[in-house]
């Protein structure tokens, strides 16, 4: 693996700042709604709403359970967010990892 500099969302930070203003939270609430309270700050919403730090995948899948999308509608810059949040995710095809140990139990 090289070290060079990955491809990043250009409209990553437009998205997360459209998911806070939709939900009605500040960027304090926001971090409560993220249920990361330990982990960020009011200036880490900030610096991810205005581009200047990029969120860890698991802070980008917590904004998108919030908001009801999947993932890639967050990271891919051709995909629009849903006009009403939070929206209804896709995710019923997908089998989570507790749940097919569950099955493989009965």
């Amino acid at each position: 693996m090289g070290r060079g500099s990955r491809n990043k969302p250009r409209r990553l930070a437009e998205k997360l700042l459209q998911i806070r203003i939709a939900l009605g939270l500040s960027q304090n609430g926001m971090v409560r709604r993220l249920g990361l309270t330990e982990e960020l700050s009011q200036e880490y919403i900030s610096g991810f709403e205005r581009g200047i730090r990029e969120p860890s995948f698991s802070v980008v899948l917590q904004y998108a359970r919030s908001a009801g999308v999947c993932m890639d509608v967050l990271v891919d810059d051709e995909v629009e967010l849903p006009p009403k949040l939070p929206g209804i995710a896709r995710h019923g095809e997908i089998l989570r990892k507790s749940a097919s140990k569950k099955k493989l139990k009965h």
